[in-house]
């Protein structure tokens, strides 16, 4: 996985690095080319350079290129080329494609991968479908140019990528239904999960059914996330004349609600974040780290990670000796691995804003808010990204790269192989807290 999306990214790279890329006819240079491809593909939405302005109309089709298949799965794609090339799928690549999309067994991974597929097809049309008639019909634009804007934005959506072809984002669409609307349910979508999408349709069809622990984890906490989020912007911005204070009722709750779903790790900004208030850019952070679904196109170390360490904790409190979920008991392994998830990626935020105050004169609130962004693949920011040192953004690209593929996958890359324990060392308890 880790070799796929760097060969991906490689090829968007030196594909950006064209003349042909740039509205001024110019190569660009390495480091813009490299952040754009890393972004793209890792769907986070950070830029040095402004989109629309920048990149001609061949360079925004190559990052809408990276922006699909790094939403869809670098390892997804090659099954399916391997499925209508071959007609069968090697065990190695049925491993890497059920470890990307989050799924459960070996027995379906045809189904599987042409599912993924098939949804994210499907609500990237009809978001599409939307947009193109919004654009048309509210903005006067052409119908080609109605259609470009509507699938861009889709794309993007969907894959919470926040890639916009306006210099502003979504600002001048702030108070704007019809736009925002779509978006934040494209993002919800692509961020819950295929998994949990898969499960909600079939278990339609098949009524009577239960919900697996995993689909009724992720609704829950998502639902209880998207509420904090919108409670948390729209309070902390409701009298901030920069931002919230000048807009009627209506007005202040859609984008409330909009900046509410976007740390989800879609990116997209109707607001202006640089006037953000402390507080708010605090409740940011926090849901940009925890961000969406397993197996879906959000970053973070996921809603799940954070509801069973929420679970792990309040067994310890009640003195439990071991953890249940919903009328479920969780194994030892899967406490491990959700807190192995959430401390490699507190470590490596840390690492990368300490690195970054180093290297530059921003504030705390700033650096932290553009490194978790980057790790959650989220792409909402300040204002600060192209101000950094071509140093600090190398540290972006890399901390964008750890927050796509995961940070158990990375650990797992670099250590190359389990080692399984031959003995046992006699047992002591330390002293806790």
């Amino acid at each position: 996985m880790v070799v796929g999306f760097a060969a991906v990214t490689a090829i968007g790279c030196v594909l950006l690095m064209l003349p042909i890329s740039a509205h001024s006819g110019e190569p660009t240079a390495l480091i813009p080319a490299l952040f754009t491809a890393v972004s793209a593909v890792c769907v986070t939405g950070l830029v040095v350079v402004d989109t629309p302005t920048h990149w001609s109309g061949f360079g925004e089709a190559v990052i809408l290129g990276l922006i699909q298949i790094g939403g869809l799965g670098v390892m997804v794609l090659a099954s399916l080329l391997a499925l209508l090339v071959a007609r069968r799928l090697g065990l190695r690549l049925q491993l890497s494609a059920l470890t990307e999309t989050k799924a459960l067994g070996l027995g379906d991974v045809r189904q599987v991968i042409i599912g993924v597929i098939k949804l994210s097809l499907a609500v990237e049309l009809v978001v599409a479908v939307l947009l193109t008639a919004r654009f048309s019909f509210g903005y006067h634009e052409s119908l080609g140019d109605a259609a470009y804007l509507g699938l861009f934005h889709a794309v993007s959506a969907y894959n919470n990528a926040g890639f916009a072809l306006f210099s502003d984002n979504l600002i001048g669409f702030a108070t704007d239904p019809w736009i925002c609307v779509p978006i934040m349910a494209a993002v919800i979508i692509g961020g819950l999960g295929y998994p949990v999408i898969h499960e909600i349709l079939r278990r339609h069809l098949r009524r009577g059914r239960r919900w697996s622990l995993h689909t009724r984890i992720t609704l829950l906490t998502y639902g209880v996330l998207l509420i904090v989020g919108f409670v948390g912007v729209t309070l902390s911005e409701w009298r901030n004349p920069e931002t919230l204070g000048r807009m009627d009722l209506h007005h202040k709750l859609l984008v409330g609600f909009f900046h509410g779903v976007m740390p989800r790790t879609a990116g997209f900004n109707s607001l202006d974040l640089a006037h953000f208030e402390p507080t708010t850019l605090l409740v940011n952070d926090v849901l940009m780290f925890i961000g969406g679904g397993s197996g879906g196109t959000a970053g973070g170390i996921k809603v799940t990670t954070f509801a069973l360490l929420a679970f792990v904790i309040l067994a310890e409190i009640r003195g439990e000796p071991s953890v249940h979920v919903l009328d479920r008991r969780l194994p030892g392994q899967v406490q491990r691995q959700a807190l192995t998830v959430a401390l490699l990626g507190v470590g490596a935020v840390m690492t990368a804003t300490l690195i970054l105050l180093a290297m530059t004169s921003f504030r705390l609130d700033d650096v932290l808010f553009e490194t978790v962004s980057a790790f959650g693949t989220v792409g909402l920011s300040t204002g600060i990204t192209a101000k950094i040192p071509e140093a600090g953004q190398l540290v972006l690209v890399a901390l964008m790269f750890v927050g796509r593929l995961g940070p158990i996958t990375m650990a797992s890359a670099l250590a190359l192989r389990e080692r399984p324990r031959r003995y046992e060392l006699p047992e002591e308890r330390p002293v806790v807290g």
